[in-house]
């Protein structure tokens, strides 16, 4: 079964910098694409960015030019980097496989918070 493993969260500056990392098992998933979400208190869980399996990325407005999504398909590991992180940042992040045509399941991380203080 497929597992979603994430680190890197914790408590910040306004201005500061993190980088998360999401690990994911199972086969084929150089074939995935892959997307990093947030969800605040009392807002609805929101697509941060994207990245497919050709290596296309895709960014919310509010995070571009901050944040940069990649991938290393040989250690089947999605990042988020984030630079000049704001209050406003302040979150759940949640590393998501995107699901392809046919397959029933998604297939989500645990979490982890990511706190910005001004």
């Amino acid at each position: 079964q497929v597992q979603l493993v994430e680190s890197g969260g914790g408590l910040v500056q306004a201005g500061g910098s993190l980088r998360l990392s999401c690990v994911i098992s199972g086969s084929f998933f150089s074939i995935y694409d892959m997307g990093w979400y947030r969800q605040a208190p009392g807002k609805q869980r929101e697509l941060v960015a994207g990245i497919t399996s050709g290596g296309t990325t895709n960014y919310a407005d509010s995070v571009k030019g901050r944040f940069t999504i990649s991938r290393d398909n040989a250690k089947k590991t999605v990042y988020l980097q984030m630079n000049s992180l704001k209050p406003e940042d302040t979150a759940v992040y949640y590393c998501k496989r995107e699901r392809r045509r046919g397959q029933r399941d998604d297939y989500w991380g645990q979490g982890t918070q990511v706190t910005v203080s001004s």
